[in-house]
C-alpha cells in the first residue's frame, strides 16, 4: 500500500515538473526575461536554472 502510494505521489511529481518546464518553455522572451531576473540570484533555484536554460536555447540573455 504504502509502495503503490509514493509511486502515485513520484509519478504527479514528475508530471508536475513537467508542466512547469513546459510552461517556461511556453512564455514570450520578454516573460522569460522577467522571470530570469527574478530568478537570477546565486545560487540560482531550480526555476533559475530551467529559465535560463531555455534562455540560452533561444539565445538570449538578460
Amino acid at each position: 500500500m504504502l509502495k503503490t502510494r509514493m509511486k502515485r505521489v513520484g509519478d504527479h511529481a514528475v508530471r508536475r515538473l513537467a508542466e512547469i518546464e513546459a510552461s517556461i518553455a511556453n512564455l514570450s522572451n520578454e516573460d522569460l526575461l522577467d522571470l530570469a531576473d527574478i530568478f537570477k540570484a546565486e545560487p540560482r533555484s531550480a526555476i533559475g536554472d530551467m529559465g535560463f536554460v531555455e534562455m540560452a536555447r533561444r539565445d538570449i540573455s538578460l
